[in-house]
């Protein structure tokens, strides 16, 4: 195992748990944005307004993104197995 293989690796994780993660970090990024724009006009200065919309929002992508972020998690991990004679070596 040498120093290439790990940091390839390292990468690869770290991309994976950045595009696993990016869908959920947007919609509740746009959803804190658009609440919070709704509370500068209406100026409602409450703190748990965002809390409710933002968990349906993250609730609706689990559903809508799911099976996706599954499958490339399930990718990493065949590619994972795939690769344990070369880890051990």
């Amino acid at each position: 195992m040498t120093e290439t293989f790990l940091a390839t690796l390292g990468h690869d994780a770290l991309l994976l748990a950045l595009l696993i993660a990016a869908p959920m970090l947007g919609i509740s990024l746009l959803i804190g944005l658009i609440v919070s724009l709704f509370q500068a006009m209406t100026q409602i200065n409450e703190q748990t307004l965002t809390f409710v919309p933002k968990i349906i929002g993250i609730g609706l992508v689990l559903l809508l993104a799911g099976p996706w972020m599954l499958q490339q998690m399930m990718r990493f991990t065949v590619q994972l197995m795939e690769l344990m004679p070369n880890m051990v070596r």
